[in-house]
């Protein structure tokens, strides 16, 4: 799939390749800023190296006027100020588009195309005879190219100026610095270049009510609107800034204005397991507690994930997926822990997952993982990705019910234990085969043995089948009816659908741009979106409803596919896998060429005039 964006108006892709270490985020973090205040649909993608410095590293940023904003494939500007991957970088760029380099070396004649534009500037040349210190050369090199990209793709001064006013608030030395350099970029593309480039932006009022956020800093204030007040971790990329906010946010509004006394607690734990097992002693002593962590984290919390799930204790596990097996590719982004967490532990075990696709979703899932771990007093997992957890995303301003209170679920008060003759942990369960639990010194009559050995329904210990079977049993039905209180799948239909499309995370921007593709390709798909599991009765109409289904996913095994098929009476046959696992984010194009491949059509690319036309696609 090609776009062609010559003379388009808030419609094209660059991206920007540096070398990790050097400061680049911070350029990088304000082009993406000041577009965003432009009020332009923007997407900023970080491609980063698990190193500390050193190794190769690119931001891709996508504008485009009708919203699409998933990871493009094909470049319109690359900002090359790596030497060591210009060849690489260059190549990526589409025929006709251009290249921004520094110019204080010569280009090598072998990575020279006669079908693109380059843009010479001489950055470090400028910045060493401006900058005294040699590690504010490399800083102010970076803010050097991203005035020279003010100037070509015409973002607003202005709006830069009132950034840098805010970032460097109270450090007018690093302001005016900054400043300097942003100007010098800015003045030399003016000077040499005819600015603006054919492709440029214009203001528009897209992002009203919108805002800028990232999905771990989502996440984290989403657990404190939850009313979480105890968190135990391990560092590990790409959870460790959920937890880095949540403490944030925890200072801000969680300590006593009046003594001073913090009202929460943050532990990072020794590891994951000991971690999750403080989360468990937390939440049976009645607080809302939870662990960030990613699919590292999640093998060792199995055993105590376990124990959680057979004696029945809320917990609440934020998974930020990455690249595995093992320790894998730390910073890139996967969707492969599906299996690992709905049936984490060993013997027969399932947990309530939920499935964000945006750092909005992940705010309000995080809330809806306590009341759905108390409700049903067992673990819930939330997987979010790097993608959706790391990068920065436009999504609604997230909203908040000032009448919202806490579901805590089946909880005995001391006066229901004393109306009570006697209490048993594991009977008289309701609707929803939860039994009622009781928080530790509200009555003695209350007491009971949480068990992770073999128990019956009046929470004795046993080892007789019949005994061990009938708890078995009413756990397996309780977590079926949590089917009917985890989100709903997102599903869009269409007149004469020739199949349906099944996604789930953060593959749905690149999913339903390519459905408007295929659309006007003269192929039309339903779509649904699984948003958690165990899955609601809708999910199994909705592929029974059709002859096959493609199901995109970011991994290897197929592991939504299996899911699926695992958890549903759909046939085998209606699912067909649609992987991708190199570690980048999903980008519709590579979604058409797969499906419409699969589908015996022949891909042909469309001009860009029908693309910027085309409808939105909408979603229930």
């Amino acid at each position: 799939m090609q776009r062609n964006s010559s003379g388009s108006v808030n419609d094209f892709a660059i991206k920007l390749a540096n070398v990790n270490g050097t400061g680049s985020a911070s350029a990088n973090g304000l082009l993406m800023q000041a577009i965003f205040r432009m009020g332009i649909p923007v997407s900023g993608k970080n491609l980063f190296p698990s190193n500390i410095q050193g190794l190769p590293t690119w931001y891709e940023i996508r504008v485009n006027n009708k919203g699409h904003t998933a990871r493009a494939l094909d470049y319109d500007l690359m900002v090359a100020m790596n030497a060591q991957t210009y060849g690489r970088d260059i190549k990526e760029v589409r025929e006709g588009g251009y290249v921004l380099y520094d110019s204080s070396w010569p280009l090598d004649p072998k990575v020279y195309r006669s079908d693109v534009n380059f843009i010479p500037i001489p950055f470090a040349q400028m910045c060493n005879e401006r900058f005294k210190d040699a590690r504010a050369r490399t800083l102010m090199k970076n803010i050097a190219y991203a005035g020279a990209l003010v100037a070509t793709l015409e973002i607003d001064m202005s709006t830069v100026e009132a950034l840098l006013d805010e970032r460097f608030a109270g450090k007018k030395a690093l302001r005016d610095s900054n400043l300097q350099a942003l100007k010098i970029g800015h003045d030399y593309a003016k000077e040499h270049f005819a600015c603006p480039l054919p492709f440029h932006l214009q203001p528009m009022n897209a992002n009203h009510d919108k805002v800028l956020i990232d999905g771990n800093t989502a996440t984290a204030l989403g657990c404190v609107y939850a009313g979480a007040t105890v968190a135990a971790w391990y560092p590990i990329t790409p959870a460790t800034s959920v937890m880095d906010a949540f403490k944030e946010f925890c200072e801000k509004f969680r300590r006593d204005p009046e003594t001073g006394r913090n009202n929460y607690c943050i532990i990072q734990a020794e590891d994951e397991l000991a971690a999750i097992g403080m989360v468990i002693g937390a939440s049976w002593n009645g607080a809302r507690s939870f662990t960030s962590t990613a699919g590292p984290g999640i093998s060792l919390m199995n055993e105590l994930l376990g124990l959680a799930y057979y004696s029945e204790i809320p917990a609440v596990v934020v998974d930020v997926q990455r690249v595995g097996p093992s320790t894998g590719m730390p910073t890139r982004t996967q969707q492969a822990d599906l299996l690992s967490c709905a049936y984490a532990s060993h013997g027969d075990t399932k947990h309530i997952l939920l499935f964000p696709a945006n750092p909005a979703e992940c705010f309000e899932f995080a809330v809806k993982s306590f009341d759905l771990a108390e409700r049903f007093q067992t673990p819930v997992i939330m997987l979010s990705d790097l993608d959706i957890g790391m990068n920065d995303w436009v999504v609604p301003r997230l909203t908040w019910d000032d009448s919202y209170r806490p579901d805590r679920g089946r909880v005995l008060t001391e006066e229901d234990l004393k109306a009570l003759p006697k209490y048993f942990r594991y009977s008289d369960e309701d609707e929803n085969f939860v039994a009622p639990r009781t928080l530790p010194g509200v009555d003695s009559k209350g007491a009971y043995v949480t068990r992770g050995s073999g128990h019956n329904k009046l929470g004795a210990y046993t080892e007789t089948p019949s005994e061990y079977q009938q708890v078995l049993d009413r756990l397996g039905k309780k977590h079926a009816a949590a089917a009917d209180f985890v989100p709903g799948p997102i599903i869009h239909t269409v007149a004469a659908p020739r199949c349906g499309v099944v996604t789930l995370g953060g593959c749905d921007l690149a999913v339903r741009e390519a459905i408007g593709v295929l659309a006007r390709r003269g192929i039309n798909v339903d779509y649904m979106r699984v948003r958690g599991f165990p899955f609601t009765k809708s999910v199994e109409t909705f592929l029974n409803q059709h002859t096959l289904n493609f199901v995109v996913e970011q991994n290897r095994d197929a592991q939504l596919s299996a899911l699926l098929t695992l958890e549903t009476g759909v046939k085998k046959e209606k699912i067909k896998p649609v992987l991708f696992y190199g570690g980048f984010p999903l980008s519709a194009s590579q979604v058409v060429d797969a499906i419409q491949g699969s589908m015996g059509e022949i891909n042909f690319a469309i001009d860009s005039e029908t693309y910027s036309n085309s409808p939105e696609f909408t979603t229930e």
